[in-house]
């Protein structure tokens, strides 16, 4: 029989995240038993403490175990820290230690939303893709920059680490790693239990863009300040460079510096994102919105819509907006 470590780190977590794995991999455990099979993990939670309490001690939570307990383990889940998380991973160095150890023997681990976190600090996701919530990406960037954080990832799988977007997407994650452990059949027994979509890829839909301006360059706030409120101007950045001042390739050199995309991804983005906001608040049809953001050519605004919701116009219109889907 596997072992599988759900952790209970120190400080204010996500509590749900914790109990919802832990259920799932019980069912998925008496899934295989009703079948006359065997079951594939053992289970523990492990911490460092004997209770950690939530919300201001409204829960608590009491792991089976210590760390210290488990030499080794087969696969390693790492809950969301919550909102606190820059505090919480300042916390868990001993559960951040732990962590390493147990990959460097051989284990496997996954983590939900911000306990990314605890990954990095632990230096395992150099180099590698990650994700977590769309809300935390660029500050992940910006603090472990040889993380190569894709944010419209919902799960992520490399070298036997996974990473998972945030909120309750993690039952997503789960039947992943139930669907690999255990099997197909398996897995979808416990989407039908627990009322779970199967095989969701992607998180691009739930994000909410606004903008980046954790930076210091003023300049570049100056210019994202005029694509954010210029929705229906004809783009130009050697215009835009030149009302700076500055030469065209230096301004591009700049804005990717500061906010991660080109002026030209970035001008996309808002609109993309003024766009969502009238479908899901307006009666206006595909057409109207397409103009209201800066688009004359349909297929060009199709094309750019899909690309960063992961859905067309029409579909995320129907599925947001009440009126347009009754």
């Amino acid at each position: 029989m596997k072992h599988l470590t759900i952790l209970v780190p120190e400080g204010e977590n996500n509590l749900s995240s914790i109990v919802g794995t832990y259920k799932i991999f019980s069912r998925a455990n008496a899934c295989r038993n009703a079948a006359g099979k065997a079951e594939i993990f053992k289970i523990e939670l492990a911490g460092v403490s004997d209770e950690v309490s939530f919300h201001g001690g409204l829960f608590t939570a009491r792991p089976h175990t210590h760390i210290d307990n488990i030499q080794n383990t087969d696969l390693v889940i790492v809950p969301s820290l919550s909102h606190n998380y820059l505090h919480t991973t300042n916390l868990n160095g001993e559960i951040i230690e732990w962590i390493g150890r147990q990959y460097r023997n051989g284990a496997e681990l996954a983590s939900i939303c911000t306990g990314a976190y605890l990954l990095a600090a632990a230096g395992l996701l150099d180099g590698k893709i990650c994700s977590t919530h769309w809300s935390t990406a660029e500050q992940l960037k910006q603090l472990y920059p040889k993380v190569n954080v894709q944010t419209d990832k919902l799960i992520t799988d490399e070298q036997g680490i996974y990473t998972n977007g945030g909120g309750y997407s993690f039952l997503n994650l789960v039947l992943y790693l139930i669907e690999k452990y255990y099997d197909r059949e398996t897995a979808i027994f416990c989407s039908k239990v627990f009322q779970i979509e199967l095989d969701r890829d992607s998180q691009s839909e739930f994000i909410i863009f606004k903008g980046q301006r954790s930076h210091n360059d003023e300049l570049v706030k100056k210019a994202q300040e005029y694509l954010e409120n210029a929705l229906t101007d004809k783009l130009s950045v050697e215009r835009l460079a030149a009302s700076f001042a500055i030469g065209r390739r230096n301004f591009d050199r700049r804005f990717i510096k500061a906010t991660g995309n080109t002026p030209v991804e970035y001008a996309q983005r808002v609109r993309i994102e003024a766009a969502k906001k009238a479908f899901e608040t307006t009666r206006k049809n595909v057409n109207e919105v397409m103009y209201d953001v800066g688009y004359a050519d349909m297929k060009a605004f199709r094309e750019v819509f899909r690309r960063i919701t992961g859905m067309s116009p029409l579909d995320y219109r129907n599925r947001y907006n009440k009126d347009a889907a009754a």
